[in-house]
């Protein structure tokens, strides 16, 4: 048997070399099963979509404490990487690989923490622990961790992505907007008898850029950022554009909802129309299908809300004060981009807090790494927020 040293590394390290893109997790799942066979979990469940929970019971009845980390990463472009993204790497006191620091480490320490706390406690402690290790983050932000919730219906929830081993209490959420000019397609022989889609979304765009930022004075500005563009028929030979349609990424606030978001840009378009009978436009979300690799399939509007808890909230205090006696400088922060935590937090309104190793800036880069003191920190602070959320009155 590994100590917890070992096993967090040598967890981390075979996840790493598991390529796990969404959709293709299997291996991922693979690893940690077989993981937690020998590490006396009480139950271990795979569902539908592919995502794997690690449960340890208590000799109590209680509450069920749900920490989350998503197993798939971001594809890489190996020629960017000084090594083989999938062949682990230490050096200089870091763990390289893709997904080590987003957020394979994480899901190493909560695993190997559990089993610490379950150890410590011998299982005398009220509830349960659930370490659900999810499928899909990266293409939809907590539309996968849907069936954990309704699964096992947590309590509080700890997500475990990046925090530099700070606690967070809230995110910004994310949306996908989308805008979509309609025009009239002639010969561009003759483009005074149409209606060109592009010169119509060159207006909105401008119109658009001038928008207000809506901001919270703690998680900053409600951004939106154009991220892509397309016309329609493309490539046009010699043709006016019949349609184009831009895509921006939205990062939003606490109680902004899926209709105050599309709402600004909504009245643009009207207003345009009222200048211009010719124009001819709408704004939507953007909708997203991908297959599971157990052959499921996941759909879902891109909205995904933010979500915040305020920091004398009972389950946050505690669990601040459980790190800083672990030896955790901890400070309140929360998530500048988008975690599962908008479907616990978000849709669900389940207590949520955020915490784990490495810093959030590393997440989807070349030659990706995680400090090894901060994975080995991670265990201990893991552990130390169950005793703190299911021992401690």
């Amino acid at each position: 048997m590994f100590n917890s040293r070992d096993q967090v590394i040598h967890l981390c390290k075979a996840l790493i070399a598991a390529q796990s893109y969404s959709g293709a997790e299997d291996q991922a799942a693979g690893v940690i099963t077989e993981f937690a066979k020998n590490c006396g979990f009480d139950e271990v469940s795979v569902d539908a979509l592919g995502n794997v929970a690690l449960i340890i019971n208590g000799t109590l009845n209680g509450p069920t404490l749900l920490l989350d980390g998503h197993i798939d990463t971001v594809p890489v472009n190996k020629e960017h990487w000084a090594t083989d993204p999938f062949e682990p790497v230490e050096k200089d006191g870091r763990l390289y690989g893709r997904g080590s620091s987003d957020m394979k480490g994480s899901v190493s320490a909560m695993i190997v923490a559990a089993e610490q706390f379950a150890c410590e406690t011998k299982r005398q402690f009220p509830g349960r622990v659930v370490i659900s290790c999810s499928v899909h983050e990266e293409t939809f932000e907590g539309v996968a961790t849907r069936t954990v919730s309704k699964k096992f219906n947590p309590d509080i929830v700890v997500i475990g992505e990046a925090t530099g081993l700070n606690l967070n209490r809230g995110q910004r959420g994310r949306a996908e907007v989308v805008v979509e000019t309609k025009g009239v397609s002639v010969h561009s022989a003759n483009p005074e008898k149409g209606v060109n889609a592009v010169l119509q979304m060159m207006k909105l765009l401008a119109e658009i850029e001038k928008l207000p930022a809506p901001e919270d004075p703690l998680m900053g500005k409600g951004i939106l950022v154009l991220t892509d563009i397309v016309s329609s028929p493309y490539p046009g030979k010699s043709v006016l554009p019949s349609s184009c349609r831009a895509t921006f990424d939205r990062r939003t606030l606490v109680n902004e909802t899926k209709e105050s978001v599309l709402k600004p840009i909504q009245n643009v378009i009207e207003r345009l129309k009222e200048d211009d009978p010719t124009f001819d436009a709408k704004v939507y979300y953007s909708k997203g299908t991908d297959r599971c690799y157990t052959g499921e399939t996941i759909e879902a509007v891109r909205f995904f809300p933010a979500w915040m808890y305020d920091e004398n909230t009972v389950f946050v205090e505690k669990s601040l004060q459980a790190l800083h006696a672990a030896g955790i400088p901890a400070k309140l922060s929360h998530y500048s981009f988008c975690t599962n935590g908008s479907h616990f937090a978000g849709e669900a309104g389940i207590p949520t807090i955020g915490f784990g190793p490495s810093q959030e800036n590393l997440a989807h880069t070349d030659n990706e790494y995680i400090e090894i003191d901060q994975l080995l920190q991670a265990v201990d602070g893991f552990a130390a927020i169950m005793h703190a959320l299911l021992t401690e009155k």
